[in-house]
């Protein structure tokens, strides 16, 4: 949610949204993961976990040294290359955060109705996955938008400094990410 809102305020709603994108085909991939039980074997497995999480941790990383070092211009137009390029970005920066993985592998399955009541179990997964990825987009969304609100107002200052922050902000958001994720 940090890095949509940061990247709404430096490049604007149009790449907060595509990256919102991004971030709902990352969390149907998650969705996938737990229908077919891969989520358990990563949850299961500390090598395959800590992969991700220190790839998630590492991208976010990477973006806030991007945001750092970005020039002072204003961000062209959205065509065809940014626009997808801003949508990999919302995915992958998803698809490595192992706090949706579990989410979907600890809590998802809580849900389920096992036994002849229930319906077929990958169509229980499946459609809990839609909820959780319609809810999520919303929210999401409703934090791009927001920002987009806010843009005018808090870059009316140096956009130089406001993207300074935002790194500094990402920065804080991959330390939260690897803290919060490490096995105890």
């Amino acid at each position: 949610m940090a890095y949509l809102a940061a990247l709404t305020l430096d490049r604007g709603r149009t790449a907060g949204l595509l990256a919102t994108a991004g971030v709902a085909a990352g969390l149907s991939v998650h969705a996938l993961v737990a229908a077919f039980g891969v989520g358990t074997l990563i949850s299961n497995s500390p090598l395959i976990y800590d992969l991700l999480r220190w790839t998630g941790v590492a991208y976010l990383l990477f973006l806030a040294w991007e945001t750092w070092r970005s020039d002072e211009k204003e961000h062209p137009e959205l065509a065809g290359a940014a626009s997808n390029s801003l949508f990999w970005r919302g995915f992958l920066s998803n698809v490595f955060n192992p706090k949706s993985i579990i989410f979907f592998v600890s809590v998802v399955p809580g849900f389920v109705q096992y036994g002849p009541r229930g319906a077929g179990l990958l169509l229980q997964i499946a459609r809990l996955g839609a909820i959780y990825v319609a809810i999520a987009t919303t929210i999401h969304a409703s934090i791009v938008l927001l920002a987009g609100q806010l843009r005018p107002f808090l870059l009316s200052g140096s956009r130089h400094m406001v993207r300074r922050m935002l790194a500094c902000a990402l920065v804080l958001v991959a330390a939260w990410l690897a803290w919060t994720t490490r096995r105890v």
